[in-house]
């Protein structure tokens, strides 16, 4: 990537810490790629490490404990990681502390992982619906159970969890989840500084992120949420004491803010990426070529890459009709030959660097009826809460 705009004295960098410890695993400097259902697959993380040069901790997309531990096909495939990828991280969702407990097991015995996060954040209605993700915390003795199931079946394998500060503002579980986290074991928490109710939208408390921190003083914290550039990591970590960050939107159709970032950690100013709209297009190409090969069929996987054009594209002039057809490409040829069209010269667009993705929230959480009632009632979860399918 060319054209470096300013970065960070190295004074900045110094202030923070430079290294993350997840069990037996250093992970330096503390960047964590977030878990995102549909994004996070393996060519993606082998986009972002290729920026990072290997450096940083890049999760899978949400795998499901009961279709792991059905060896649901699609499943087995994305839990594929590539030979490079060390450790191998593997995020699970799951609601009924057996088949957590089952499909950690099966990790650990079976080699298939180095790392495991357990997802206590997501907000969406499918997740939700049926007692999962940001709304699981809030019943604390299911909470427990399946945390310990987690630590007891993984044997020497570093236990995360992701989680969000509570269902809604009446209902704010971050602090006692993360104490339950620390009296089971888990080796480090991340919190996303949103509610399940503000979905994406709003803008991310990292206040709450220095209180966890100094809740659970015994293991890191990882702060979530509007981490946007290299400097807002820097910062993240000086207001708040977290130990580590997590990136998610922020990195959306930008895979070498993690070169960035590692370059803001070690304090290498003049050295952010502002790519002109050829070198854009050229990851664009390597990007929806990996899908394909990691898909097994060209055309599936420049169909699955039709959700990154306009995050790759945002802020270049292209043009609305041009972003629609290049959205609806299902070819590698097809998809060259219409950015071989753009304005290629184009600089890295002012203002292409703010939020992206999801950023709205609608207010409303969707739960199980009478999940609010009492949160240390869990008669009515079950295995049947389980979802049979992973990813997005």
């Amino acid at each position: 990537m060319s054209t470096p705009t300013s970065a960070p004295p190295a004074a900045l960098a110094s202030t923070v810490n430079t290294a993350l410890q997840i069990g037996p695993h250093t992970v330096q400097p503390p960047v964590v790629l977030a878990p995102m259902a549909g994004i996070t697959n393996a060519p993606f993380r082998t986009l972002c490490r290729e920026f990072s040069g290997g450096k940083g901790l890049f999760v899978s997309e949400m795998i499901t404990t009961r279709a792991l531990v059905e060896r649901n096909e699609k499943t087995m495939q994305l839990i594929r990681f590539d030979a490079s990828e060390t450790p191998r991280s593997i995020q699970l969702y799951g609601v009924d502390p057996a088949t957590v407990g089952k499909a950690v097991r099966m990790i650990a015995d079976e080699g298939l992982a180095d790392h495991i996060d357990l997802n206590f954040g997501c907000p969406v209605p499918k997740v939700t619906r049926k007692g999962g993700g940001s709304a699981l915390p809030y019943k604390r003795p299911l909470l427990r159970a399946i945390l310990r199931e987690a630590v007891a079946g993984a044997g020497d394998l570093p236990v995360t969890m992701k989680m969000r500060k509570g269902i809604d503002d009446d209902h704010i579980t971050f602090l006692d989840a993360g104490r339950i986290a620390v009296e089971e074991g888990v080796t480090s928490i991340a919190l996303h500084g949103r509610t399940a109710a503000q979905h994406y939208g709003g803008t991310a408390d990292w206040d709450a992120i220095a209180r966890l921190k100094e809740h659970v003083p015994e293991i890191p914290v990882l702060g979530n949420g509007d981490i946007w550039s290299a400097d807002d990591a820097l910062r993240m970590m000086r207001e708040t004491g977290c130990d580590g960050v997590v990136v998610g939107r922020g990195c959306l159709g930008r895979p070498w803010l993690f070169g960035d970032l590692v370059a803001a950690f070690e304090g290498r100013g003049g050295q952010y990426a502002q790519p002109a709209l050829r070198e854009v297009a050229a990851v664009m190409v390597r990007h929806a070529t990996l899908l394909g090969e990691w898909i097994g069929d060209e055309a599936r996987g420049v169909i699955d890459f039709r959700k990154h054009v306009a995050w790759y594209l945002k802020g270049f002039a292209v043009g609305s009709e041009m972003r629609r057809r290049l959205a609806v490409t299902s070819s590698l040829s097809e998809l060259a030959e219409g950015l071989e069209e753009l304005e290629l010269d184009q600089p890295w667009p002012v203002g292409a660097d703010g939020p992206r993705g999801r950023t709205s929230g609608n207010g409303r959480v969707v739960l199980p009826d009478g999940w609010l009632r009492d949160p240390y009632d869990c008669a009515g979860v079950s295995e049947d809460a389980e979802l049979d399918t992973s990813g997005g």
